[in-house]
Formats: structure tokens, sequence, C-alpha cells
């Protein structure tokens, strides 16, 4: 069985297809499982129990309709979620970057720092979120903070583990033919870390995301979360399923704007595709 798996590859060209139709295939079961008298229940006593806990689509779709098109109400919403989530992924992303390269290329404060940045990292960060509110208020700036902790150690620790794989025989190489630190670092240690970089970066994005929603659930008188919050409280599942759709969507958009900037700045990198032809 897996040998045949192994044998059946996805086409490029109709690849995308597939994927859209699972995708409705997956609303078109939704559908059918929520609306009453469609199907016998089953999970539930009452066909309407479905609905209730897990929306319906149609209603769903709608809801998106009337906050983007007919009321157009989402916006000033949409615009403070997207600021925040771009901040903390922005700023959380560099200081990682930075923070993980000063500490790799520094022997003795690696030793020093490193067990202090595991027990931080190994902290529930979301738990800070209570915390921030406090100090900067319930403002964007708490929202940010919360998203650039969640972002900060996943790219840390990346980078830090990218810096630290390069080859010490290319290194020693590169010394004995007068390499200098500077040269070193735009030659072996950003290459080498690149790849650790991006991969970084896609998770990051939801991360990003998730700060912001989780500091307006926790306060806020504007966002995305802040609408998701205010729905959950009157058991309107439906709005609650068009805002997860809502941030689920954008927060594809912005890992695919990522995926972008990897493939102009990875040109060098061979594709699988190309490395299974060889």
């Amino acid at each position: 069985m897996s040998t045949v798996w192994q044998v059946i590859k996805p086409n490029p060209r109709n690849l995308r297809l597939w994927q859209v139709l699972l995708l409705v295939a997956v609303f078109v079961a939704w559908h059918l499982l929520t609306t009453p008298g469609l199907v016998p229940p089953i999970f539930f006593a009452d066909d309407r129990q479905a609905a209730f806990f897990f929306g319906e689509p149609l209603k769903v779709f709608s809801r998106i309709w009337r906050w983007f098109v007919a009321d157009a109400d989402i916006y000033p919403h949409l615009g403070v979620t997207l600021v925040e989530t771009v901040l903390a992924f922005a700023i959380g992303a560099l200081a990682g970057l930075g923070g993980g390269l000063w500490l790799a290329l520094q022997p003795m404060a690696s030793a020093l720092l490193e067990p202090y940045v595991k027990a931080m990292n190994a902290m529930p960060r979301i738990i800070l979120a209570p915390i921030f509110a406090v100090w900067f208020g319930l403002g964007i700036a708490s929202k940010v903070a919360l998203g650039v902790t969640l972002v900060f150690f996943i790219v840390f620790f990346n980078v830090y583990q990218g810096v630290k794989e390069v080859s010490p025989v290319v290194l020693a190489n590169a010394r004995m033919l007068g390499a200098s630190p500077r040269q070193l670092l735009r030659h072996l240690y950003l290459p080498s870390a690149t790849s650790w970089v991006f991969s970084s970066l896609h998770t990051s994005v939801g991360l990003a995301f998730v700060g912001a929603v989780v500091g307006e659930y926790l306060g806020s008188a504007s966002g995305v979360g802040y609408l998701i919050h205010q729905a959950e409280g009157v058991f309107d599942i439906n709005t609650v399923m068009a805002g997860i759709l809502v941030l689920t969507g954008f927060a594809l958009a912005l890992d695919a704007a990522v995926g972008r900037i990897e493939r102009r700045l990875m040109k060098w990198q061979p594709r699988s595709g190309e490395t299974e032809r060889h």
C-alpha cells in the first residue's frame, strides 16, 4: 500500500482544482449536517442542535457578506486586528532574528543565558495578556506586546539553531582564507539560517493573529476578536464562525506573502521536484 501511495504523485496542473473541490465538499457536508430535515440526526437527539453548536454555513456566509458588502462595518475592526498582527509579526520576527544571531555568535553569553531563555519559552505566554493590559492599557500596544512574545521565541530558536548548524570545517576553511567576521556573517551564517527563518515565519503568522485576538478577547472596544467575543456572549455561533473564517483567510494571505518573499530570496535553493529529477 505504501508503494502505491509513493507512486501516485500530485499533478500540479489540477492540484489546485482538487483542493478547491475538497473545500467545497467540506462545506457541503457542513450544510447537510446542520440544516434541519436534510439528514437524520447522527450525534444529537434533535437535528436543530447541530446548527446551534456548529452554525449553518449559509448564515455564516451571509454574515460575511453583510460585514464586507451590505453593511461594510467590519473594516475598522479588521484594520485594528491587521495592524496589531503585522506589528507583532514584524517586531517579533526582527527581534528574534537579531537575538538568535547575537546569542549564537557569542559562546559566553549563550552558555550563560540559554537556560533562562528556555525557561521563558516554556512559560505559557498567554497568561501575560492581563499583565500587558495593566502595563500598556487596553489599546493596540498590549495586543502587539502579547503577539511579539509569541512570535519572538519561534524565530529566535530557529535562527539560533540555523547558525549552530554551520559546519565547523567550512568555518575553519573560511577563516583560513582570511574571511572577516562580516563576511562570515553574510556568506555563511545568514544563508545557513535563512531556511530556518522562513520556516519559523510561516508558523509565526498564525501566532501573531493569536496574540492580537486573545488580547482583544480580554479587553478591547474594536477588532475581529472583539466581534467574536461579543457574538459568543449572545450564543451567536454563526457570527463566531464567520469571524474565524475571516481571520483564517487573512492569516493565509499573510502566509502567502511570506511565501512569495521566501521564493524570491531562496532562488538558490533547489525545489523538491528539481531535486527528485536529479
